[in-house]
């Protein structure tokens, strides 16, 4: 897992909570790298698990709910930091349509040894469907994502999740505009 989520994780934790939390989840975490993250660097992604778990247990925060906030505030990150993939796009439903075939293929081209989940889109009249396929547990934080980026555009969307009945996916996110 990309080095920037970590880091975005721990800049999270410190603004919500406190650089000493920070210290407190590497510390009861025990995790391999010491906590030490760089943004460009590639991490195992149990270590972000023994981090959120160590967060839940600290806070006594659901794990699920911390990191569907976490991908709320990882999409205004990348909002900020890559403003160039929200050119030309005016909604939620014209931004998530091309995840794939622009946001992901340059993700790629920038960091071919990133794991990325993979979505396939489904769209119908004022609807957008998303299936998360992955390998690693987040479909939470596909979830947090998307409400970042309902929230970014402004919009009144109603995002309904159910577990995929598809080999490898996750969950399935029924997006329905409420205009």
């Amino acid at each position: 897992m990309k080095g920037m989520i970590f880091t975005e994780f721990m800049e999270m934790v410190e603004a919500t909570w406190s650089l000493d939390m920070v210290d407190t989840l590497i510390t009861r975490s025990q995790v391999p790298s010491g906590g030490a993250y760089t943004s460009v660097g590639t991490y195992p992604h149990e270590e972000i698990i023994a981090l959120v778990t160590a967060l839940s247990r600290e806070t006594e925060t659901p794990v699920s709910a911390l990191v569907r906030g976490f991908g709320k505030h990882l999409f205004g990150r990348f909002a900020l930091a890559y403003p160039r993939f929200f050119v030309g796009d005016s909604d939620c439903f014209r931004f998530l349509s091309g995840i794939e075939n622009v946001i992901h293929a340059d993700v790629r081209k920038l960091y071919p040894d990133a794991e990325l989940p993979t979505f396939e889109v489904e769209q119908a009249p004022g609807g957008l469907t998303l299936t998360y396929f992955s390998d690693h547990p987040f479909a939470d934080l596909a979830h947090g994502l998307i409400e970042g980026c309902i929230a970014h555009f402004g919009e009144t969307i109603e995002v309904r999740r159910e577990a995929a009945d598809l080999p490898g996916a996750q969950a399935r996110f029924t997006l329905t505009r409420k205009d």
